[in-house]
C-alpha cells in the first residue's frame, strides 16, 4: 500500500478489501497478508505500473 501511496494513489474505503484510487484507476487490494505473487502482479498491472517501476517505489 506505501508504494502505491507514493505512485498518487489514495485510500477511498476500508473493509475486508481496501479500495485506492488515483482519480482514474480504482484498485481493490484484499487484507490478507501475505498476497500471493499472481494477485499482486495483478495490481501492479492495474495499477499501470512495470514491475520495475513497482519495486522502485518499494
Amino acid at each position: 500500500m506505501r508504494a502505491l501511496e507514493k505512485a498518487g494513489f489514495v485510500i477511498v474505503r476500508e473493509g475486508k478489501h481496501i479500495v485506492m484510487s488515483n482519480g482514474v484507476r480504482i484498485l481493490t487490494i484484499p487484507r490478507n497478508d501475505p498476497s500471493n505473487a499472481f494477485t499482486l502482479g495483478g495490481i501492479v498491472r492495474d495499477a499501470g505500473l512495470t514491475v520495475e517501476q513497482f519495486r522502485a517505489l518499494l
